[in-house]
């Protein structure tokens, strides 16, 4: 396949995720995410995050099609990882549709989605976001998200700028 045909095919797909009812929890998930490059061969490989779980892609620890891990010495490319990251937002907005007793609006539901591929779906379940979504109180659910910024480095729970930036991010979509 010419370069061209995957530059074409690549930009469709992130117009597609771009233009989509999942555009807001796709752009937030990739613009936090990001997606890691071999700084020696650019292609995209898995890593260790901050917790030390292996992710690739944009986040992804597992692939949403086969639930394989993801292992040291994964490989994968650029559309590869659209896909994954398209798949994994639908999963999840599945499953969160199911669980939420209240239809949230496409605004919240991006964010619950956001917040879910991060954090995951059975501690979200737990969350005092989904709580007082759940009770109708949608300010203190929106404030909720603020809490979910720590992750532990070193053995200690400290709160982490990225996160800090995609919670007020998350919060402010959610009580648009």
């Amino acid at each position: 396949m010419s370069n061209n045909k995957k530059l074409y095919i690549g930009f469709s797909i992130l117009l597609i995720l771009l233009f989509s009812k999942k555009v807001s929890a796709a752009k937030i998930i990739s613009e936090f995410e990001g997606l890691y490059r071999d700084k020696k061969n650019k292609k995209i490989v898995a890593y260790k995050d901050l917790a030390g779980v292996w992710t690739i892609g944009y986040g992804n620890t597992f692939n949403p099609f086969t639930g394989e891990k993801v292992k040291e010495g994964m490989v994968i490319d650029e559309k590869t990882a659209l896909d994954w990251l398209n798949k994994d937002i639908e999963v999840r907005q599945i499953a969160l549709k199911k669980m939420l007793k209240r239809i949230p609006t496409a605004n919240q539901l991006s964010a619950m989605t956001s917040l879910a591929y991060n954090i995951g779906l059975n501690r979200f379940a737990d969350s005092s976001i989904r709580k007082n979504f759940e009770a109708g109180d949608f300010k203190k659910a929106g404030d909720s998200f603020l809490l979910y910024n720590k992750a532990r480095k070193n053995g200690q729970l400290v709160v982490i700028d990225g996160l800090d930036r995609r919670r007020k991010m998350e919060r402010e979509l959610f009580l648009k």
